[in-house]
């Protein structure tokens, strides 16, 4: 789950070193709790979910 969510930071913002990702989970540990960060990425998966749904349906009328 993890993983997903580096691979799309390092595909939007670049490549990342490990210190940047170690900032990136503290911060977000710190921000959001160690309980809310799997809804949020609960809430990522489905909106990319229906983003590419969407995007496959545009392809398909087209």
């Amino acid at each position: 789950m993890f993983m997903g969510f580096f691979i799309i930071f390092s595909i939007l913002l670049g490549t990342f070193g490990t210190t940047e990702i170690v900032v990136i989970v503290i911060l977000a540990l710190l921000l959001f709790g160690g309980k809310k960060i799997p809804e949020l990425m609960k809430g990522l998966g489905t909106g990319l979910k229906e983003f590419k749904k969407a995007s496959e349906n545009e392809n398909l009328e087209e």
